[in-house]
């Protein structure tokens, strides 16, 4: 049953991501409008990836702009000074906090 519970989130987590620059609510979680600064947020590397991780790690970055990436996935390589990016794993574990 975990298992599954794993399965549905990450099965979210994917759909959300292709939509390109995803969020984890309808409304996203406004931070900032400035650039990014991904330093602050290196604390979280390594937690589940969820609405609330997604939302300190705005604030504490200042980005205006979430994009998650899940594992194995392609992504654009524009650059955009406003946008944090989350990569997780399999197992929605945090590997990765960049701005870009």
């Amino acid at each position: 049953m975990h298992r599954m519970a794993i399965r549905s989130c990450a099965i979210g987590l994917m759909s959300l991501s292709a939509a390109g620059c995803a969020t984890v609510t309808d409304e996203p979680p406004m931070a900032g409008a400035g650039s990014c600064d991904a330093d602050a947020s290196q604390a979280l590397v390594g937690q589940m990836a969820n609405q609330d991780l997604a939302a300190m790690a705005m604030r504490q970055s200042g980005a205006g702009v979430l994009r998650w990436i899940p594992p194995d996935s392609a992504v654009t390589m524009d650059f955009r000074e406003d946008r944090l990016n989350i990569s997780y794993d399999r197992g929605l574990i945090v590997t990765a906090i960049r701005c870009g």
